[in-house]
């Protein structure tokens, strides 16, 4: 029989060698010891139904056996060598990688993090410019690195003091207190005024497609196609960073397939790998071609992961997960506003696309809605139920299951939710 430390014993040991800046969910969280696709475990052995995958990570399920066998595989045969010299996985990944990403987008650059596909993305709309400024919409999130953080639009994770200065942020296409309309043109017009007096030293344009940590927020339908026309307009680049939205995540392969557009450069990760660390940023020929300057990534498309990543494609497509996530959204977001009927005064709004929900609360009173957040977590958990939260004030909760949830999974975890909302508002 296995012993574990437990909760308290994880959190004594997390407090004496981790950095104090590592949080953690719950006043009484639990040991999570063992995962099997859309279920966790605890160390009492008791099951959650996980509606939050690890934040957008696991999309195929916690230890998928249809891939785990292929990690496993490559992992008894060949674990790394380095780009510099030749194996087979990731050129097969990167040739399969054309096949799905957007447009004439061909080239892909493998790297381990979202932060560092966003930084080395940036690095690249810098040398094929030959411009080094940033535009970026508020209320972003793109990293942890220099440049990631500092193209980053959420006070909370700028914690760096000297950051890049020379980024331009402009209000996001939403805001609660005005309708679609009026957000798109105040967005669009602050753009407007930036590409005018510097488009001449500006590089790119980074976004989320939706923003997630924002506060699950998609742009509307009509924006990026006004975005790509006006920075077309000065030679500016437009960086989709799909870290949390790709690989079916929204119900399209990646979210900006919903706008019908192709952005010059696009950005991945989580998703991915389903658990195994890969990222990578992809790119046409064209643009590819400017960076020629010697660079690598000692662990980036290492074979593991690379086989890793080629079998969540395979199994995505298998199992027609783009699909599924497009029609198990429509029923969890349809279930979200039913609730939101009973509770207009507390729930705000309801948004997202495929299975990626959020529900904000008490979106004008952040100081009452946060603690009543985390409350409905709380709960939540001890039903049974692992949901997130995220928002720039953390007062939205975040529905990303993985991608093969059931229908009678999101039936029950709606029921549960109901009847702690009964309790708690």
């Amino acid at each position: 029989m296995t012993t574990y430390l437990g909760p308290s014993g994880i959190l004594d040991k997390r407090k004496e060698y981790f950095y104090p800046c590592t949080a953690h969910f719950y006043e009484r969280p639990p040991q999570l010891v063992r995962g099997d696709m859309q279920y966790l475990y605890d160390s009492t052995g008791k099951a959650y139904t996980d509606f939050f995958s690890g934040v957008s990570v696991v999309a195929c399920g916690h230890c998928n056996p249809a891939i785990t066998a292929a990690t496993i595989k490559q992992l008894e045969t060949l674990q790394h060598t380095c780009t510099i010299y030749l194996t087979e996985p990731n050129v097969a990944l990167a040739e399969k990688m054309a096949s799905v990403l957007p447009g004439n987008m061909k080239r892909t650059f493998f790297v381990n993090s979202g932060s560092e596909a966003n930084e080395a993305a940036l690095t690249l709309a810098r040398l094929a410019t030959g411009k080094k400024e940033f535009i970026a919409l508020e209320y972003g999130l793109h990293g942890r690195t220099f440049l990631t953080m500092s193209v980053t639009g959420i006070p909370m994770w700028r914690s760096d003091n000297y950051l890049e200065e020379g980024v331009s942020f402009i209000p996001r296409p939403y805001d609660p207190n005005l309708n679609e309309q009026e957000a798109v043109e105040r967005s669009l017009s602050a753009l407007r005024k930036v590409l005018e007096e510097k488009g001449d030293r500006i590089a790119a344009m980074i976004v989320e497609p939706m923003q997630g940590n924002g506060g699950i927020v998609p742009a509307p339908l009509s924006y990026f196609t006004e975005v790509k026309k006006l920075l077309e307009k000065h030679h500016v680049l437009l960086i989709a960073d799909e870290i949390q939205t790709g690989f079916g995540r929204t119900g399209k392969m990646f979210a900006i397939d919903h706008y019908g557009i192709v952005p010059d450069i696009l950005t991945m990760a989580k998703a991915l790998g389903n658990g195994v660390p890969i990222a990578a940023f992809a790119t046409t020929d064209e643009i590819a071609a400017h960076y020629n300057r010697p660079s690598a990534s000692t662990l980036g498309g290492n074979p593991v992961s690379s086989m890793t990543a080629l079998a969540v494609l395979s199994y995505i497509e298998n199992e027609q997960l783009i699909a599924r996530a497009e029609q198990l959204g429509k029923q969890l977001k349809e279930g979200l506003l039913f609730i939101q009927t009973a509770y207009r005064a507390a729930i705000t709004d309801v948004r997202g696309l495929g299975l990626m929900i959020g529900m904000e609360l008490y979106a004008n009173e952040p100081e009452k809605a946060a603690p009543l957040v985390d409350s409905i977590l709380e709960e939540m958990k001890d039903r049974g139920f692992i949901i997130g939260k995220n928002g720039v004030n953390r007062n939205v909760i975040a529905f990303q299951p993985p991608l093969v949830i059931t229908e009678q999974d999101i039936t029950n975890m709606l029921e549960a939710l109901a009847d702690t909302l009964k309790r708690l508002l």
